[in-house]
């Protein structure tokens, strides 16, 4: 069963049960999915159905971060709601383990010795980490790898 499968399947579940905040943000992911389709003129893959649920998930959480700092936690429960909501879509994250070899991995595979090959090493890596780990920490590791 493909991701938009799942997604369809869970929205209609959640109609039955009644559960709104689970149906709206389904209905809201639903739409996001069809925007892309439509503007890109393709039907989407798991791979970038993740892609869209990621981008769901950092405006939420950028949200969220917004809403605390102005003392609106109604509007940050909401926000959280839908997170874990969404987040229930996503693969099952890779342990820092599991990282760090993927990226000694990459770093032997292209024989990066300075940051100037560090676009060659994330190239390698950002598929196989989509939706997975926080590319931003990944980076992180790399740099701190090849650096020294």
């Amino acid at each position: 069963m493909s991701l938009k499968e799942r997604i369809s399947d869970d929205l209609k579940l959640a109609m039955r049960a009644g559960n709104t905040k689970q149906r709206d943000t389904i209905r809201l992911l639903q739409a996001a999915i069809k925007q892309r389709e439509v503007d890109e003129r393709i039907t989407l893959d798991d791979a970038t159905v993740i892609a869209v649920i990621e981008k769901m998930l950092k405006q939420r959480k950028d949200s969220i971060a917004q809403y605390e700092v102005a003392e609106r936690s109604d509007l940050a429960e909401i926000e959280k709601d839908e997170v874990a909501i969404l987040s229930a879509y996503m693969p099952q994250p890779f342990s820092e383990s599991e990282i760090n070899n993927l990226i000694i991995a990459a770093i032997s595979e292209t024989g990066a010795m300075g940051m100037q090959n560090m676009g060659k090493v994330m190239a390698i890596l950002k598929p196989k980490l989509a939706g997975r780990a926080d590319m931003a920490q990944v980076s992180a590791l790399i740099k701190a790898k090849i650096s020294s």
